[in-house]
């Protein structure tokens, strides 16, 4: 592979476009950072035993989401500020992701309302701190349900927001303009008693979230065998593997080494998911031999979407897609549904 693809440069284009504190946002990781620097190196950690004879003449990367079909295993996770990337911020990555076949997940913090994502065409699911007052989210998951949503995502790590270093300069949220964030919000959302992210989330929110808007439930941010068993207990459809990309609790395991655990306690129970510092087409054949059936991405895209607007999320996407296929038919496996359980080894 060389060097000089799209994908390893975009960091470094986008830390020249964004805005300062929006980069440093974006980049970092809670406290010394230490999860956020580890997670792609824990994925380059795997090394492959390719099959032979196989037939590999038309390699299918396809794959569904919830009975979603997507192009290949790779979609779009929940990030904010995506209108400090773009003027049309979660619109023109929802074009993107629309055009190249994939899903998004629509951060509640979202610049851009449920409609205009969904006008879009886009796939899409619904991104979700449940409130420490649980009937204050029910306005927002009605209008996401009537916009389209086809899950919902509860992030179910982030009791509180993990502290951040960040410098003596503005933080981001300080130079902020009005509507890069929060727009699906009433103006007043955050001054009520209840209003702040719940610190008593159990496995009960997941049967309340699934009764409240009649959709799958996801839940993100899950390491533990054992938790991901009382998940799919209490109804979970899906289970996402993330450590909030390193943001929230600093030295949290790395997500490629809690995968394949989690994954096997799931089984047929519900499906799987997995993010955290997946930069490579090599990173996805590693996650669904692990058991994932997809990876998501979040800061790639903010970064595509910063670099080159729409085209750039699109490039991305193709980029990957392409590696993708190539490494599917180099590991012999005609299908990403299909990758062995014993391809990869440590």
């Amino acid at each position: 592979m060389s060097g000089d693809r799209f994908v390893d440069t975009l960091e470094q284009r986008a830390a020249e476009v964004l805005p300062e504190p929006v980069y440093r946002y974006v980049r970092q990781g809670a406290r010394d950072g230490v999860t956020a620097g580890e997670a792609s190196a824990a994925w380059d950690a795997f090394r492959f035993r390719p099959q032979t004879l196989r037939d590999v003449t038309h390699v299918d990367a396809s794959t569904s989401l919830l009975g979603t079909a997507v192009r290949t295993p790779v979609a779009v996770a929940p990030t904010t500020l995506q209108r400090a990337a773009h003027p049309d911020g979660e619109q023109a990555m929802a074009r993107a992701v629309a055009r190249s076949g994939s899903l998004m997940v629509l951060s509640s913090n979202a610049g851009s309302t449920f409609e205009e994502v969904a006008a879009t065409g886009v796939a899409w699911w619904l991104q979700m701190y449940v409130t420490a007052e649980r009937a204050t989210c029910l306005p927002l998951l009605d209008r996401a349900v009537a916009a389209g949503a086809k899950a919902v995502v509860l992030t179910a790590d982030t009791p509180v927001v993990g502290t951040k270093y960040d410098g003596t300069g503005p933080t981001a949220w300080e130079i902020a303009e009005p509507g890069w964030s929060h727009v699906n919000f009433s103006a007043r959302y955050g001054e009520a008693p209840g209003d702040e992210k719940a610190t008593d989330l159990g496995p009960q929110d997941v049967d309340w979230l699934a009764r409240a808007t009649g959709l799958p439930v996801v839940v993100k941010g899950v390491l533990r065998p054992g938790d991901a068993r009382r998940c799919v207990d209490a109804g979970a459809a899906a289970i996402w593997v993330s450590n909030h990309g390193g943001r929230q609790l600093d030295y949290s395991a790395a997500t490629a080494d809690c995968l394949a655990a989690v994954a096997a306690e799931v089984g047929t129970a519900g499906e799987v998911y997995v993010d955290g510092g997946v930069r490579q087409a090599r990173h996805v054949l590693a996650a669904l031999a692990l058991g994932a059936q997809a990876v998501f991405l979040g800061r790639l895209p903010l970064y595509a979407l910063a670099v080159d607007g729409p085209a750039g999320v699109e490039r991305l996407l193709r980029e990957l897609e392409a590696d993708l296929v190539d490494t599917l038919m180099l590991s012999g496996c005609p299908a990403a549904s299909a990758v062995p359980p014993d391809l990869v080894v440590l």
